[in-house]
């Protein structure tokens, strides 16, 4: 019997398919890199669950905030590659390969499994500011550098989204960094600045108190929430089709048939009219798409981000 257990053992450490037949036979760690309460947060809270259920096995998120979620991210590329460590990954994660010294690179050491959801973006204003984006390019071209937008601190998505405004329109605009979304939007409602880039969850209810303008859509389509607001693109800059998105990865060398299940099963979940519905209710539209689309989204995002880095000259402060 000994021998028999012995030879099986050796057996599953020669062929690794063996040993993945159970997988999972335990809990599985989900780190997110931001803290509790922000997008990446609350969707990993509202996919963990019903994942778990379809896998057979609890899925804990695990907050790791920091340095622009790179915290998080190197833990889970640094983790085994046995499918008990995932990562949420962002849209950050590629801005960061162009911006920090890091001792990992997202795109090469964490696997992608799938796409899950996105946070479209929006261009606010003041009530005092400009009434359209024209209107804004107008008086930012007028008077270059007087016009000030608050972002959620240096080299996040939301300030890129106004580099990449500037570069396309000409317009010259003041950037303000803040630390988070939400000092940026107390000083844009008190006056302090004019306009923010924002993901449109933290400023609709804003828009919709009359205490702010929405002037355009940042991603592909017109918002659920503001119909009546033109995107970037209808505003008459083309190709401005950007969204704060996310995704599931796993360290690089975890197994491909792994890799396979965790993918169909994070589709079919996100798929589930009740996790599309609590997703809706947070402003967060799911966005279930296959390994090797999120693998073509990252290499293109982190090519275009780091051409606008570049083009901009951004630098962390």
């Amino acid at each position: 019997m000994k021998f028999v257990l012995c030879a099986v053992l050796a057996l599953a450490a020669i062929n690794p398919a063996l040993a993945q037949r159970g997988y999972p036979d335990k809990p599985i760690k989900l780190v997110v890199g931001f803290p509790p309460g922000t997008a990446a947060d609350i969707i990993a809270r509202i996919v963990a669950p019903k994942l778990g259920d379809a896998l057979g096995q609890p899925i804990v998120v695990d907050n790791k905030p920091g340095a622009g979620s790179n915290i998080g991210a190197e833990l889970a590329a640094r983790a085994a590659p046995d499918g008990y460590t995932l990562l949420v990954g962002t849209s950050a994660n590629v801005i960061s390969d162009s911006l920090y010294r890091l001792s990992f690179n997202f795109s090469a050491d964490l696997a992608p499994i799938a796409l899950v959801a996105e946070v479209p973006g929006i261009v606010v204003a003041h009530p005092s500011g400009p009434n359209s984006i024209a209107e804004l390019i107008a008086a930012a071209k007028a008077s270059p550098g007087q016009m000030a937008y608050a972002s959620s601190g240096a080299g996040t998505i939301t300030h890129l989204w106004a580099e990449l405004f500037a570069l396309k329109t000409g317009a010259k605009l003041s950037h303000v960094p803040y630390k988070g979304s939400a000092p940026a939007t107390i000083d844009l409602l008190a006056g302090r600045v004019t306009l923010q880039f924002t993901p449109a969850s933290t400023v609709v209810p804003h828009v919709k108190a009359g205490k702010l303008k929405a002037l355009a859509a940042i991603g592909q389509q017109r918002l659920a929430a503001l119909p009546e607001i033109p995107t970037l693109t209808e505003s008459g800059i083309a190709g401005f089709e950007e969204s704060l998105w996310f995704g599931f990865n796993a360290p690089a060398k975890t197994p491909s048939s792994i890799v396979e299940r965790l993918s169909a099963q994070t589709i079919r979940v996100l798929n589930l009219p009740e996790v599309k519905a609590q997703l809706d209710a947070q402003s967060i539209a799911a966005l279930p798409a296959s390994s090797e689309q999120y693998r073509a989204l990252i290499k293109r995002d982190t090519q275009k981000w780091a051409e606008v880095i570049r083009a901009a000259g951004v630098k962390l402060e």
